[in-house]
């Protein structure tokens, strides 16, 4: 297996990415993999495209605009438009490669990345298949809380902050930044509880820690993503199938059932037992099943050459 560094465009913006192929043969069926929210290639959609690449498949983790290495200001801004793109763009890069089959294309999304590689397919007949690990839908996240009870005055409290933080900008002001984490894990556990205490322990320790991985959001991330819906292009995807990689114990995973609802076509919910959301990021324990899971579902979801 070889990883490449390579960039590709995106609505005028240059993402940086790595391009993971086979050591021979082809041409191979191929993946796109998305990474968390606030996350980078170098993080857990790097080792499952490595993983992935390992068992014949050609993938191409990227950075999404305005984050880790790829172009786009102000950093910091999720624009889920510009993120369903990023997507789109990618299988547009991938289909003019040598190495790939450009007829056996899928999507691989991982937590934000999972709502974004669904919107992605259900608008892009491109690609084949689409699956997700420990999926989920940024915006219904920030409006619901990651377990779907916030009280809706929380975010209600955030759009008043993006809407001042506009204003301010307009009269030369700095906005500022939505800080994404907390100073400690104490901190972490009071505001979110163990899935909180889970998302430090992965971003702001030498457990996933990567220097290009943004601790912030712009504001105008937020309003936004008010206005997204992730899962409204879920019946567009059949009769492509649809798997969901899902930990038994990820606070998120009534997202996936929602999704699974969805789904007219053919579709399945995977659980990892004894996983949490981001257990399914780097733990080998979890990881191991999740990737021979996905391999198998790939291997047929995308079926024969040229198809």
């Amino acid at each position: 297996m070889t990883r490449t560094s390579v960039r590709f465009d995106s609505n005028g913006i240059s993402l940086a990415a790595h391009l993971y192929t086979p050591d021979s043969g082809g041409p191979w069926p191929a993946l796109v993999v998305g990474h968390p929210g606030t996350g980078v290639k170098e993080q857990t959609s790097g080792t499952y495209a490595r993983l992935m690449a390992e068992r014949g498949f050609v993938t191409l983790a990227f950075d999404a605009a305005h984050q880790g290495e790829s172009g786009g200001l102000p950093r910091g801004l999720e624009d889920p438009a510009q993120r369903v793109e990023d997507f789109k763009a990618a299988v547009s890069y991938l289909g003019t490669r040598a190495e790939v089959d450009a007829g056996r294309i899928g999507l691989l999304g991982i937590c934000a990345s999972g709502g974004y590689s669904l919107a992605a397919a259900g608008g892009d007949p491109r690609v084949r298949a689409v699956a997700t690990v420990s999926g989920a839908d940024v915006a219904r996240q920030f409006r619901f809380g990651a377990d779907g009870t916030q009280d809706p005055a929380v975010f209600e409290g955030l759009l008043r902050l993006a809407g001042q933080a506009r204003t301010t900008a307009a009269l030369g002001g700095d906005p500022g930044v939505l800080t994404m984490f907390p100073e400690t894990a104490a901190q972490a556990e009071a505001l979110g509880g163990e899935h909180g205490v889970e998302g430090f322990e992965y971003y702001c320790t030498s457990r996933g820690e990567h220097e290009r991985s943004a601790k912030f959001l712009t504001w105008p991330s937020v309003d936004k993503l008010a206005a997204f819906d992730a899962f409204h292009a879920v019946p567009l995807i059949a009769p492509r199938p649809v798997l969901q990689i899902v930990g038994s114990r990820a606070v998120t995973s009534w997202m996936a059932v929602e999704v699974h609802q969805r789904a007219t076509g053919p579709k399945e919910l995977h659980w990892i037992e004894g996983a949490s959301h981001v257990d399914l990021y780097d733990k080998k324990e979890f990881i191991d099943p999740a990737v021979e899971k996905l391999a198998g579902y790939f291997r047929t979801a995308l079926g024969e050459e040229g198809k």
